[in-house]
Formats: structure tokens, sequence, C-alpha cells
């Protein structure tokens, strides 16, 4: 998988998704992201992840309590 050409292309398309999306500075850039979380896939993924669930909270108005997020982890 780290290697992946398809994976990579992937991530690519979801950040810049993110990136034309979603608020700005939801999302760390690349070098952010290899300095905060590393450089694989897995950590590009992560930073990915962070940025939708902060779309979200953002996007959340209604100042109910949320359910905690289940780990994706595993």
């Amino acid at each position: 998988m780290e290697n992946d050409p398809a994976c990579r292309a992937a991530l690519r398309m979801i950040r810049a998704t993110i990136e034309e999306h979603c608020p700005p500075g939801v999302l760390m850039s690349e070098e952010q992201v290899n300095g905060h979380y590393g450089p694989t896939l897995l950590d590009e993924a992560e930073a990915l992840s962070v940025a939708i669930v902060a779309t979200v909270e953002r996007l959340s108005f209604d100042g109910s309590p949320k359910p905690p997020a289940p780990s994706i982890k595993a």
C-alpha cells in the first residue's frame, strides 16, 4: 500500500476536494502534515479525516452534544 500509485492518487483527489469545498484552515498543507503526523499515506489519510471532522463541526450549529466518534484505527 505504501507506494501504491492508486492510493496516492485517491488521497490527492480527496485533498483537492477538501481544499476546494471546505472552510479555509481545516486542512494542513502537505508539508505541515509531514511534520505533524508523518510522511506516510496513512498519515495523510489521518490529516484528511481530521479536516473532514473539523468541517462537520463548523457546520453543526444546533449545539446538541455529539456522540463519541468511533475509532478508525484497527
